[in-house]
């Protein structure tokens, strides 16, 4: 089983491989297959770590829509036939800029707690 910190560098290495894809650009998401298949998958590898998350983690930040981030994942990989593009790539450039701030915010947290318990 993975650790809490685990995950949220599951989170964090997802997002800079979105990252790298994005930067490639819109025209070329928009035209190759594997560039949206590569940016689907790791936004769900987002959505499956997030999910892994303790409810008292989700309360330490109540800004997070965890909920949605774990729905997005789901639908992204029930319902492939119905995924409407223009989302995945709003949620790439739009949603994981803060999401990575976030999820960075709290290794920072995490590791500064097991730093005060030595």
């Amino acid at each position: 089983m993975r650790c809490l910190e685990d995950r949220l560098a599951d989170v964090l290495e997802a997002i800079a491989a979105i990252e790298e894809a994005v930067a490639r650009g819109h025209d070329l998401f928009e035209s190759d297959r594997y560039v949206q298949t590569y940016i689907i998958h790791h936004l769900e590898i987002i959505g499956e770590a997030v999910g892994a998350v303790s409810d008292e983690l989700r309360r330490r930040r109540p800004e997070l829509p965890w909920a949605q981030i774990v729905g997005m994942r789901h639908i992204l990989v029930h319902h492939y036939f119905g995924i409407r593009l223009d989302r995945v790539w709003a949620a790439a450039v739009n949603d994981l800029p803060g999401l990575k701030a976030t999820v960075q915010g709290l290794l920072d947290e995490l590791g500064a707690d097991e730093m005060g318990k030595v």
